[in-house]
């Protein structure tokens, strides 16, 4: 498409975990976006990856041509074809990257892999007002938890990451510890909406640095939950029954659901204003499907008021697992003729 008035059209495709996204952009602009999610994975209370690996071979074929269909744009006027290769589930990751190379090998154009966490940064970008450079951006999944310090598109580093469990794992095992169904991360905002959020104290692990630590948050939610709600600390002496563990989560949900949510929350936006302090930065972004948390967004956005920062988060579309944020870094590596070679291999943890 470069022939038709210089326009850079990407296709990219996002296979990394459950969802399968293809996604058309022009110059940047954002023209389709679509998502196939799988509900096959309720019924287990998570992800299973051989499941997911076969839903993406049965969505991939009719997303892609929805999403080319949808930008207008013919599929032979594609000058790139984008896709995620790393990190995520190796099975789900193999049809995404076979498919793209199929096509880049069929339309004879260059091929671009995205590193599923750089793109995630990179969707601050699609819309405007976009950040301007340097800026940090906190970056909240399932599986990881970043503050990153971003000098341009293609030039990051990780300066504070997770030294265990991220925060999105912690938000889905509490759930889980709450008998909630899966996903249940959006279930502990949507109760946490009617709590109080100081009702219940949990305990902030102190890591050095700009690093993080929540698997000693999920043991206190553990045995709060074991002592109903008596203690977060292991008691030998205590030992609640069954039926007063359900009558205590049952009646309290909306406070330890708020109480959970605003200690993971804490532990965040207290490790990005060290970083910011420390960097001198201004310009700050969240990102990661973590970000769609309304008490994160909330407490973020005011954090920034407070701080005068000049704070930028994503549509809620483009928070979760979408093949926009592919696009958009496909684009902006083809502006830089960063393309790869059809023995480019799916890679489940490939770092930066």
């Amino acid at each position: 498409m470069q022939n038709d008035k210089e326009k850079i059209a990407i296709l990219a495709i996002e296979s990394s975990c459950d969802e399968t996204s293809a996604s058309v952009c022009v110059d940047g602009r954002i023209l389709s976006n679509l998502i196939a999610t799988q509900k096959v994975h309720e019924q287990f209370g998570g992800v299973v990856p051989e499941l997911a690996s076969r839903a993406h071979m049965q969505n991939i074929v009719p997303v892609v041509d929805l999403a080319i269909k949808k930008s207008g744009i013919p599929l032979n006027r594609i000058d790139a074809i984008a896709f995620t290769q790393s990190p995520g589930l190796i099975g789900s990751l193999l049809v995404g990257s076979q498919f793209a190379k199929s096509l880049s090998l069929s339309l004879d154009k260059p091929l671009i892999t995205v590193h599923h966490m750089q793109a995630h940064v990179l969707s601050n970008l699609i819309q405007d007002p976009k950040p301007e450079f340097p800026f940090l951006c906190l970056t909240v999944s399932g599986g990881h938890t970043q503050i990153v310090l971003c000098r341009s598109p293609l030039e990051m580093e990780v300066i504070g990451e997770t030294i265990d469990d991220a925060a999105g794992e912690a938000f889905d095992k509490s759930a889980k510890l709450l008998g909630l169904p899966y996903p249940g991360g959006p279930l502990i905002d949507h109760y946490a909406q009617r709590g109080n959020p100081k009702r219940y104290s949990f305990p902030e692990p102190q890591i050095p640095g700009f690093d993080f630590s929540f698997s000693g948050v999920k043991t206190a939610i553990l045995y709060f939950l074991q002592n109903a709600g008596k203690s977060y600390v292991f008691k030998e002496t205590f030992t609640a029954t069954e039926e007063e563990k359900r009558l205590f989560i049952k009646q309290n949900l909306a406070d330890i659901c708020a109480s959970i949510q605003a200690r993971i929350v804490s532990i965040l936006l207290n490790k990005l204003k060290k970083a910011a302090v420390a960097t001198g930065i201004r310009n700050i972004c969240l990102a990661g499907g973590v970000s769609a948390n309304s008490g994160l967004r909330k407490a973020f956005t005011e954090m920034g008021a407070s701080k005068n920062w000049h704070t930028f988060i994503p549509a809620f579309e483009y928070c979760t697992d979408n093949a926009a944020m592919i696009a958009i870094t496909g684009y902006y590596k083809f502006l830089a003729k960063d393309f790869s070679s059809l023995s480019v291999s799916a890679n489940a943890r490939a770092e930066w």
